[in-house]
C-alpha cells in the first residue's frame, strides 16, 4: 500500500461514564441512536448511523469500571469529541503502511459487539482497527476500522434521523498552531491527498466530510466554542452535519428543549449544552 485514500469513517464523542444523559440528549436533538452496544474490549457506545459515515458516543457503564482493566477501551480520551476514525478495507496493510511512515500506534487488534438487526437477528458486528501513534494525536486518538461486518452497521431502517442528518459532513480540529496540527495528517496520506492550506486553516476532504484545522480566533468567529478543556494544544472540537431540512432540525431542538443559535443559515449547539462539543447543522 503506497498511499492511503482518506475517508472518514466515524467520529467518537467521549461520554464516559455517562451514557444514559448523553443518549437522552441526542435522542432529544433528533438523532435516532442503537440500542446500546457492548464491545468485547469493555468499553460500550450508542450510533447515530448515516449514509456513509456514523456518530459514536462511547462510554462505560458504572457498574462495569470495576470489573475491567479498562473500562473505557483502549484509550483513556478526554470528554467531548476525541475520536477521528478512518475507513480501510485492509488494517493489516494500513499498519504497514502506518510503520514505513513512522506513525505505527499498535498492531491490528480485533473486536466485536453483539447486534440485533431491524429484523430481530442477532448477529456480532466485526472489526479490525490499527492506531495513529498516541504521541501525534494530543487530546484524543485517531484509528483505522475495516468493517468486517458492514451490514451489522449501515441498515437502511437506522439511517433515519428525526432532525434530518444524512452525513457527517464536517470535522473540526482547534490548535494554537495549525500548521503543526496539520503536520501528522499530511504525513499520513501524503502528496497526493495533501491538506489545503486556506485562509481559515487548514482543510482535507475526506470522503463526504471535510476535516478542518483551525486557530481558535476562526473557530469561534464560525460560532464554535471551545471546549472547556481548551489549553493551546490540538483539540477535536466541532462536528458538522448536512441535513434534509433546517426546519425540520429546528423543529427538533425546539421540541426536545435543546439551546440552538441560529447563525450564516446554520443552527449550532454549543459545547455546554452537547457533551463539550460544538454541532453545527446546515443544509
Amino acid at each position: 500500500m503506497s498511499e492511503l485514500i482518506p475517508v472518514v469513517d466515524h467520529a467518537v464523542i467521549n461520554v464516559d461514564d455517562h451514557l444514559d444523559d448523553a443518549q437522552a440528549l441526542f435522542v432529544r436533538m433528533g438523532f435516532q441512536l442503537s440500542e446500546r452496544g457492548h464491545h468485547s474490549m469493555g468499553s460500550s457506545n450508542h450510533l447515530a448511523i448515516f449514509g456513509e459515515n456514523y456518530l459514536e458516543l462511547l462510554g462505560y457503564e458504572p457498574d462495569v469500571a470495576g470489573k475491567k482493566a479498562a473500562p473505557k477501551g483502549l484509550w483513556q480520551p478526554p470528554s467531548g469529541l476525541a475520536g477521528l476514525v478512518w475507513k480501510t478495507q485492509d488494517a493489516d496493510a494500513t499498519y504497514q503502511h502506518l510503520q514505513n511512515r513512522q506513525l505505527d500506534g499498535e498492531p491490528p487488534t480485533a473486536f466485536f459487539r453483539p447486534v440485533t438487526l431491524p429484523d430481530g437477528r442477532g448477529v456480532e458486528a466485526r472489526f479490525c482497527i490499527t492506531r495513529i501513534n498516541s504521541q501525534r494525536i494530543p487530546n484524543g486518538f485517531s484509528f483505522f476500522c475495516q468493517h468486517l461486518t458492514p451490514d451489522a452497521v449501515w441498515q437502511t431502517a437506522w439511517q433515519q434521523h428525526p432532525n434530518g442528518v444524512q452525513d457527517l459532513s464536517g470535522f473540526v480540529i482547534v490548535a494554537d498552531a495549525p500548521e503543526s496540527a496539520a503536520q501528522v495528517y499530511s504525513q499520513l496520506f501524503g502528496p497526493e491527498y495533501a491538506l489545503q492550506h486556506t485562509a481559515d486553516g487548514y482543510c482535507l476532504q475526506a470522503g463526504k466530510t471535510v476535516l478542518r484545522i483551525l486557530n481558535p480566533a476562526q473557530s469561534e468567529r464560525e460560532g464554535f466554542a471551545l471546549p472547556d478543556d481548551y489549553n493551546g494544544q490540538p483539540r477535536m472540537c466541532a462536528l458538522e452535519f448536512t441535513v434534509s431540512s433546517l426546519s425540520r432540525t429546528r423543529a427538533c431542538l425546539e421540541k426536545g428543549d435543546v439551546c440552538f443559535s441560529d447563525i450564516n443559515n446554520a443552527l449550532i449547539v454549543s459545547p455546554v449544552h452537547a457533551g463539550n462539543v460544538a454541532l453545527r447543522f446546515r443544509e
